[in-house]
């Protein structure tokens, strides 16, 4: 069979999308949502230095990485790769994360962890893997069924919830059918018929796009943050507003931003995001010796991924 051509443009898009949407929603990490006369545009600084990626890309680098080492996805690999991170201090660790890798690095196998630490908490659906899944689209950006199995796999790591994994498979399903170039009311639409979905997230994310800004609550829920990316993708039409508009409904404003930008980034391509947002994204990747990654090193990772 003839391989499809490279969508190169979407596919750097993705990944630097991802970093650009995160960065700019660092600085309305936490914050109430803004109002629509008065939507910030500039990366500022906030818990981190203005223009900074956080744990959110950090942790995509590691599954890129992990992805790059072994496909398909060794999850105990993948499991070690984050228990690194994690001991090198990072600024911020998600609540279900930190306690399954803090288990884990006692010396759990990944599955006992995330099996204890879920059985714990039956109900936690945070967004701590589906900010993260975007290197696995790049990987499998021609082999569908590949993509479904480890999109699910990584979530399971340490989000075993199945709005979670579920959650990952959708985001990264829309992103495969807009690397083809699928206008994105199609591709979302693609996604829902394509994925196992829950009625009650089905339900969500099919009336996404008919919310008002005011009814997005924008929280770390993992239906939030799919639901603000949702609307966000399918009520703008440029990668601009569509980031500009999630990360300005605040609260988990810089995940929102990463899952949104993903797709911003896949729909509109690398030369879609705004040039004063690319050069001034930067994020420390810890476990390479506190090299600072910029937009040049995250096109080259993606690259990579897809076998460029």
């Amino acid at each position: 069979m003839k391989r499809e051509p490279l969508p190169l443009d979407r596919i750097r898009g993705t990944a630097v999308g991802a970093a650009v949407g995160d960065a700019l929603g660092m600085s309305l990490e936490f914050g109430p949502p803004r109002p629509a006369e008065a939507l910030e545009r500039t990366m500022r600084a906030g818990r981190l230095p203005a223009g900074t990626f956080t744990d959110d890309t950090e942790m995509a680098l590691a599954l890129a990485e992990s992805l790059l080492a072994a496909r398909p996805l060794d999850p105990a690999d993948l499991a070690n790769r984050f228990v690194a991170w994690l001991q090198v201090g990072p600024g911020d660790v998600g609540i279900q994360t930190h306690s399954v890798l803090a288990r884990i690095a006692a010396g759990e196998p990944w599955a006992q962890a995330v099996a204890t630490v879920q059985q714990a908490r039956p109900d936690a659906a945070g967004n701590g893997s589906l900010m993260r899944c975007w290197p696995v689209a790049l990987a499998y950006w021609d082999d569908l069924a590949g993509l479904e199995r480890d999109s699910a796999l990584q979530s399971r790591v340490t989000h075993a919830h199945p709005d979670c994994v579920a959650g990952c498979v959708f985001v990264n399903v829309a992103l495969y059918h807009l690397l083809r170039g699928t206008p994105p009311a199609e591709a979302i639409a693609m996604a829902l018929e394509g994925v196992n979905l829950s009625a009650g997230l089905r339900a969500l994310l099919a009336a996404a796009a008919g919310r008002g800004r005011g009814e997005l609550a924008n929280s770390g829920w993992v239906r939030h943050t799919l639901e603000s990316a949702v609307w966000g993708l399918l009520t703008t039409s440029t990668f601009e507003e569509a980031l500009v508009q999630v990360v300005n409904l605040g609260h988990d404003a810089d995940t929102a931003g990463a899952v949104v930008g993903a797709l911003a980034g896949a729909a509109y391509g690398l030369e879609g995001i705004p040039i004063r947002w690319r050069a001034a994204l930067r994020g420390l990747w810890p476990i390479r010796q506190g090299r600072t990654w910029r937009e040049a090193d995250l096109i080259a990772l993606a690259e990579r991924l897809v076998g460029a």
